[in-house]
């Protein structure tokens, strides 16, 4: 059996994999990526992050005519639309996102192995490829980044082409008539927000009491405010305890029954009751790497596991599972591994929520600041307010910064509103250079923008240290 010999060998070639194969390689390592899908790009090109904004953003052009009531505009969705029809720029979108990431990997060298991974040993991954034939990668360093998987729990029949998870939702020929989207977590959330600006009642089930516990209240509200206008039914407190496809001739519905005895009848379910990690076919065993719950791979602050040569990122490791901060875990990894240049992750990350309306957050919240019993005041700006959010037609977003009262750092940034995901990256900056109350009030934002929100929320918090109630 032959045996490659490489400086890096990645396992998974979704966000985490591919950056770190790309930084390795940026560095003049000989790196390897096995990747076990057809094509690689993992959940966030294949099945996630780009599939489901893509949706969104169609379903924005909808939300957002219909929000604005235009007199002079009208925007339906034909009766038995196609998810393909509504996507219809998806495959260009992923198809130039991927060729992007090959054409760096050609460029630098990077070999693409298509193939299953496992451990023969801490140093050694057997590999079977699409033709079933076994060969043997070696590497000095090796990367864990093969991402997760939605969870199927119990009681939900999965081969029913009514039932799906996220991976497949988007699979689905005909728009659904009527949606359950069980779990109000970030994806579920934001596909009942997507599904229900196109036109399909939606209902979300959820255990828990609230929507998005880890956001600020105030956004968390934003949100379950704007879903409660979409038309989503939200039921909370709420399990499903039987999930019973219909046996009729035509199989068109599904039954629910909750917890509470409530029974709802719909075309489709949705089921996103979180993600369990991919490393149930690796053998890590083999190579002496304790598991732990979801599949989830133990890390130091480098993402090295036990085993020093061998580290992980992304999904593999738990929260936060996001693409932007998988991406980040990878090249602080590479870096460390090759002692290439002193690159920590930053401890302030940004996170963005795609619902309708989409909200964004970095650094401390209300609740956080309170527990930790650190003196603070609350700017707020309203798009309402704001010349560019009247252009735009949105009438309820917010901007609400966190300042410490003593020192007036700003602590933290919540935003809800159009362009939330973008508009949060201003604060981000901000609070990695340590800014202050006074860095907004000295800062020139263009006119009209929602840029400027960041300086009538400054503003707001001056008045509020001044003593001054600006109920306006």
């Amino acid at each position: 059996m032959n045996l490659s010999n490489f400086d890096l060998v990645v396992i998974g070639g979704g966000p985490a994999g591919s950056s770190a194969a790309h930084a390795a390689a940026l560095f003049g390592k000989r790196v390897a990526l096995i990747e076990q899908a057809e094509k690689i790009g993992g959940a966030g090109i294949n099945t996630g992050t780009i599939p489901s904004k893509t949706l969104r953003e169609n379903a924005l052009v909808i939300a957002g005519v219909k929000a604005r009531a235009l007199p002079c505009l009208s925007v339906v969705v034909e009766k038995d639309a196609t998810l393909e029809a509504l996507t219809h720029q998806l495959s260009a979108v992923e198809k130039l996102v991927r060729s992007d990431w090959e054409a760096r990997f050609d460029r630098h060298h990077v070999e693409i192995i298509y193939g299953a991974a496992s451990f023969h040993d801490a140093h050694t991954l057997n590999v079977i490829g699409r033709d079933g034939a076994v060969s043997q990668v070696r590497g000095d360093y090796v990367m864990i980044a093969t991402g997760s998987s939605p969870v199927h729990p119990p009681g939900f029949d999965f081969t029913h082409d009514r039932i799906h998870d996220s991976n497949e939702i988007l699979e689905i020929k005909v728009l659904p008539k009527k949606l359950a989207v069980v779990g109000a977590g970030v994806i579920g959330s934001e596909y009942a927000c997507s599904f229900a600006a196109l036109g399909v009642e939606v209902h979300l089930i959820d255990g828990r009491d609230s929507l998005l516990g880890f956001l600020d209240r105030d956004i968390a509200k934003h949100i379950q405010d704007g879903m409660v206008q979409a038309g989503i039914k939200l039921h909370w407190n709420e399990k499903v305890v039987s999930c019973t496809p219909s046996t009729g001739p035509s199989e068109s519905s599904v039954l629910l029954t909750l917890s509470s005895g409530a029974q709802l009848t719909v075309s489709d379910v949705l089921v996103a009751s979180g993600r369990s990690s991919n490393t149930e076919q690796l053998r890590l065993d083999a190579a002496e790497i304790p598991v732990g719950a979801r599949g989830l791979v133990p890390v130091n602050g480098w993402f090295q596991t036990v085993v020093p040569h061998i580290y992980a990122t992304g999904d593999v490791i738990g929260a936060p599972a996001l693409a932007a901060t998988s991406m980040e875990q990878a090249r602080v990894a590479v870096c460390h591994a090759f002692n290439i240049m002193k690159k920590e992750l930053s401890p302030i990350l940004p996170t963005g929520i795609y619902t309708i309306p989409e909200a964004a957050c970095v650094g401390a919240t209300e609740a956080d600041l309170t527990s930790k019993e650190i003196p603070f005041i609350v700017g707020r700006a309203l798009y309402r307010h704001n010349p560019r959010g009247r252009i735009i037609g949105d009438r309820h977003g917010l901007l609400k910064l966190m300042f410490h009262r003593d020192s007036q750092r700003l602590l933290g940034v919540h935003v809800v509103g159009e362009q939330a995901t973008e508009l949060v990256h201003v604060g981000m900056m901000a609070m990695l250079g340590e800014g202050t109350i006074e860095t907004f009030a000295r800062a020139c934002f263009n006119y009209p923008s929602l840029g400027d929100l960041y300086k009538y929320a400054a503003y707001d918090a001056m008045l509020i240290l001044r003593g001054v109630n600006d109920a306006g």
